[in-house]
């Protein structure tokens, strides 16, 4: 039973991010994203200058004179948000940005018609939604993100990745959400790009990205529960993003600016194929 102080949040991301859809990425994502195909509308009789390729000769034989098949591109698409409910997506403001992001992302494809499927997942998968279109089904994501207890606290995107390569045959658009703040998913980052439109959504705190010099740091790791000291005195710690290589599919979003702007900028740059 959902409580009313959830009920009022979700109400907000649903407001807040269908105005965005709206305004700003109706357009953009209706472009961005092609159909994954052709598919039969209609035939026709032969004109000059038409395809012959597409002449359909059991018609053609019956009629004793040309006729064409007619094709359209399929539009429907079909859409898995891939969403770290890790520990270390509560801190700060993250996991609300995380429920913002994914239901700006599934308004938009359930606005263009599109299915929407999502994965939550920590080192294993926590849970699994299957790919279906309506508002309905997008509020229903937009809440077990902001409800779900999960059973483990830690990372492993090598896993979700894996599931979904095994379990997902039909060409999606997978958009993996996450700090990515894990180690040894290459292989299946690389697997997963060969067989889906893969678009990596970086959510970060500037505070977990860069610790300025001058002191002895001591934090608590938000997953494992352990103690990490840090001798910072002369040298400013940069976090090593081993992700550069895919900024072409690349989304990165701080929780102190507007997560938008990025959005928006990545729809009109990225031609999807």
């Amino acid at each position: 039973m959902l409580t009313r102080e959830m009920i009022k949040k979700i109400k907000h991301i649903e407001i807040r991010s269908s105005r965005m859809v709206e305004e700003i990425f109706s357009g953009e994502y209706h472009s961005g994203f092609k159909g994954k195909g052709m598919e039969f509308q209609d035939i026709r009789e032969y004109y000059a200058g038409d395809d012959i390729r597409n002449i359909d000769w059991n018609v053609t034989a019956r009629h004793n004179k040309a006729f064409v098949k007619q094709f359209c591109e399929e539009r429907q698409l079909n859409m898995f948000l891939l969403i770290d409910m890790s520990k270390s997506n509560c801190f700060s403001n993250k996991k609300e940005i995380i429920a913002e992001i994914s239901a700006t992302l599934a308004l938009s494809a359930n606005k263009n018609k599109d299915k929407i499927g999502a994965m939550l997942f920590t080192d294993k998968i926590e849970k699994f939604i299957p790919s279906k279109n309506g508002k309905k089904h997008v509020l229903s994501i937009i809440e077990h993100i902001l409800t779900l207890n999960p059973k483990s606290q830690n990372t492993d995107i090598s896993c979700v990745l894996k599931h979904f390569i095994r379990t997902q045959k039909k060409r999606s658009i997978v958009f993996i959400i996450s700090d990515f703040l894990d180690e040894g998913y290459d292989r299946e980052l690389k697997i997963l790009s060969s067989k889906h439109e893969l678009v990596m959504v970086r959510v970060v705190d500037k505070g977990e990205e860069r610790i300025p010099s001058g002191a002895i740091f001591t934090f608590e790791d938000l997953e494992t529960g352990k103690t990490i000291v840090l001798d910072n005195i002369k040298n400013q710690y940069s976090q090593n993003n081993s992700l550069k290589m895919y900024k072409k599919n690349m989304i990165e979003i701080y929780t102190d600016e507007d997560y938008y702007k990025p959005l928006k900028q990545f729809f009109k740059r990225r031609d999807f194929k």
